[in-house]
């Protein structure tokens, strides 16, 4: 083992590569496959191609506490309303910077879903599917990365940065899968070599070597798996610029607001610009079982800071006309307020937003009842959410892909397009 390279990192890179040859019925395989080889291609990407950011609100915002406020009711919660850019639209007093970006999103304010804890409405909410038994569904991101991406480029087609739980490429393969990044938007340690580059590319040329004389005899998904994965690896080494934000942040830390989701979503901007098609930022701790108020004033002030700079970044930059940009997490939280000051699990009626490739902006779509208990207008199931997605994203929501021999559609059967929301 060269003293350049220590244990830890060894088994960390052993792990790396052990990930490439899992299948896709039960492991974790480093997702590469499309984007930037060249400053043309990103330029063609960006030119024919949509995007996705998602902002993942793990644990389940309360809709009470940003969209969907019930002043003077029993559920109503201790937070006053404030207008916003759109006339008799009004937001939660946590959220003064996307009050002046309400004409960029379209609110739904009547989601009705069917899973009501966190694992299940994690994967529901990546996926449009109730977790099965029999199939292993993809998740958005691994659909993006497959209709949007571009093969043998630098940068991967699907990145997560510091979100909690996925669902994975399911039966798309272990070429889908998500490539995470920390949560200061740093690339994993072992993504690079130890070695200095005559030193790596010996090592390469004997890889390939060995490689090429063992298939010449055997044929193995798992040998072309490692070596894609490889090879990937390697190509990203020339792109790791993308990931260094250091410089912009101090360019840009008042307009996205100086805080780690801040950050990311300045990271999300230049991945979308750098032409990645789907990219996912977390923030965490929504699950306010207790001390719902003192939570939610702790977490949406940087929140909606940076979705707020987000969408004017994006906007500025003549990238939001391309880039859907989806505000959800798993679930919403109750009507009632429990004896810890906390709101539990909901998914009766809550809310998510879009903006940007041709969602009009200003609309609030749906309408809960007047304390949130139910959906009193338009409801939007999963399949709903996930057929608007992916009609925004230019892609047929009845497109379908086999698990096996079973075809199945981007989003479920009967899933209907919410066509009010788009201009």
């Amino acid at each position: 083992m060269p003293p350049t390279c220590s244990r830890s990192e060894h088994l960390s890179r052993r792990a790396l590569f052990k990930g490439t040859l899992a299948t896709a019925a039960g492991g974790v395989v480093m997702n590469f496959g499309g984007l930037t080889s060249s400053a043309a291609l990103a330029e063609e990407v960006k030119r024919e191609k949509k995007h996705c950011i998602l902002l993942w609100m793990n644990g389940g915002i309360s809709q009470f506490e940003t969209f969907d406020m019930k002043v003077g009711r029993p559920t109503g919660g201790v937070f006053r309303p404030i207008s916003t850019n759109v006339p008799g639209t009004q937001v939660c007093e946590l959220m003064p910077k996307m009050a002046q970006q309400m004409d960029k999103i379209a609110v739904i304010r009547s989601m009705r879903t069917s899973e009501v804890d966190h694992p299940g409405g994690i994967y529901l909410m990546h996926t449009g599917y109730r977790p099965s038994a029999n199939v292993r569904f993809p998740e958005v991101g691994a659909i993006v990365a497959k209709y949007h991406g571009s093969e043998g480029s630098d940068l991967p087609n699907f990145v997560k940065v510091s979100t909690q739980g996925d669902a994975g490429a399911g039966f798309l393969g272990p070429k889908y899968l998500p490539f995470g990044v920390g949560s200061r938007g740093e690339l994993p340690t072992f993504s690079a070599s130890p070695h200095d580059p005559a030193h790596e590319l010996r090592r390469h040329e004997l890889r390939s070597f060995l490689e090429d004389e063992y298939v010449r005899t055997r044929k193995s998904d798992l040998v072309r798996m490692h070596r894609e994965s490889y090879e990937a690896a390697r190509r990203l080494n020339k792109a790791r610029e993308v990931f260094k934000i250091d410089a912009e942040w101090e360019q840009h830390r008042e307009l996205y607001g100086d805080s780690a989701f801040g950050r990311r979503c300045l990271l999300a901007r230049k991945l979308v610009e750098s032409g990645v098609p789907f990219i996912e930022v977390g923030q965490s701790s929504y699950d306010s079982h207790a001390d719902n108020f003192a939570w939610h004033k702790g977490l949406a002030p940087p929140m909606e800071h940076a979705w707020a700079g987000l969408l004017v970044d994006l906007q500025q930059r003549g990238l939001l006309e391309k880039t859907l940009v989806v505000w959800a997490g798993e679930i919403g939280r109750t009507p009632k307020i429990n004896n810890r000051a906390g709101r539990d699990h909901y998914v009766r009626s809550w809310t998510t937003a879009l903006a940007g490739c041709g969602i009009k902006g200003g609309v609030v779509y749906g309408e809960s009842d007047a304390d949130g208990v139910e959906v009193k207008d338009k409801p939007v199931t999963e399949g709903d959410f996930f057929a608007t997605i992916y009609h925004a994203l230019s892609l047929d929501p009845k497109a379908e892909n086999l698990a096996g021999v079973r075809p199945v559609p981007l989003a479920p059967f009967g899933s209907k397009v919410v066509s009010d929301l788009f201009g």
